[in-house]
């Protein structure tokens, strides 16, 4: 991975860690989504006019396919990690969904692509797994877990991490889309695929913006900065590099648990989360 790359992806697992930090503080369901996400299409759309105007040749009708395939799985997972967030504790909730999102991809890869795994990866899935297993409860698995909804919408939330991630890399490196355009498009289909049901809870969107703006703005802002460095990382090298090296984010989430929201547990689940990097950095390898 060259340095530029590497710097990148650093720069966004930072940004990554603070808007979700932020996304959890509000923890408001859809009406914040839909808010933030309406403040994000003002915000950004300027900046794409500019771009469009200087490459015109900028849409395409397999981008604008691939955006709306963006959106509508952004859209599983703004929903599942919103109603984590409102289930379990952030140091819990962030290093399982964006732990979970290259186990399940290694292991479709193995099941239904036919793909066979070096003595390396399979270590890695293994620890994955054990780290996953501390990190929810451990033993507490076996007699009723205590953060029951909270893992299983963490674990969602990986399903469709590891989904949009494949197909906004197809995006930007097989069709064209420049990462500008991939999460803007994406975003704007995620917003007007929820604008019926937002409209339905007005009131809860007016109070969304009235209690939690700082936090919309956090979203809004660092969110598609943070996913747009990402995929020009992508554009530089490959995404079995550029995928564990974004996964530091979960350390990075895990000490803001602790730190800024005084949640339990941390010294356990800080080892959990060193095991699941470690994990993800062995397989990606293998």
């Amino acid at each position: 991975m060259s340095a530029l790359a590497l710097v990148l992806v650093l720069i966004a697992a930072v940004l990554h860690a603070t808007w979700n930090l932020a996304s959890k503080r509000a923890a408001s369901g859809l009406p914040f989504v839909w808010t933030n996400g309406v403040l994000s299409t003002v915000l950004w759309t300027p900046i794409v006019a500019v771009y469009a105007w200087f490459v015109p040749s900028t849409f395409t009708p397999l981008g604008l396919a691939f955006m709306v395939l963006s959106g509508v799985l952004h859209c599983g997972y703004s929903i599942y990690l919103q109603r984590a967030y409102r289930a379990g504790d952030f140091s819990l909730v962030y290093p399982l969904a964006r732990g979970t999102g290259p186990l399940l991809s290694a292991l479709c890869a193995i099941a239904f692509l036919g793909e066979r795994p070096t003595p390396l990866a399979l270590a890695g899935i293994a620890l994955i797994i054990v780290s996953i297993f501390f990190l929810t409860g451990g033993t507490k698995l076996f007699v009723g877990h205590p953060h029951g909804p909270a893992v299983f919408n963490g674990v969602m939330c990986g399903v469709f991490i590891a989904a949009y991630t494949v197909a906004d890399q197809r995006a930007v490196l097989y069709a064209g889309v420049a990462p500008l355009l991939i999460d803007w498009g994406g975003n704007i289909a995620r917003t007007l695929i929820f604008a019926p049901f937002a409209l339905r809870r007005w009131d809860e969107c007016r109070a969304a913006w009235r209690d939690y703006r700082l936090e919309c703005w956090a979203v809004a802002v660092l969110g598609p900065a943070a996913y747009i460095l990402v995929l020009t990382a992508m554009k530089l090298a490959p995404l079995s590099y550029v995928a564990p090296a974004r996964e530091v984010s979960i350390l990075i989430g895990a000490y803001f648990g602790a730190r800024f929201l005084g949640e339990g547990e941390a010294r356990g689940r800080l080892w959990a989360t060193l095991g699941m990097v470690a994990g993800v950095i062995a397989l990606a390898l293998g």
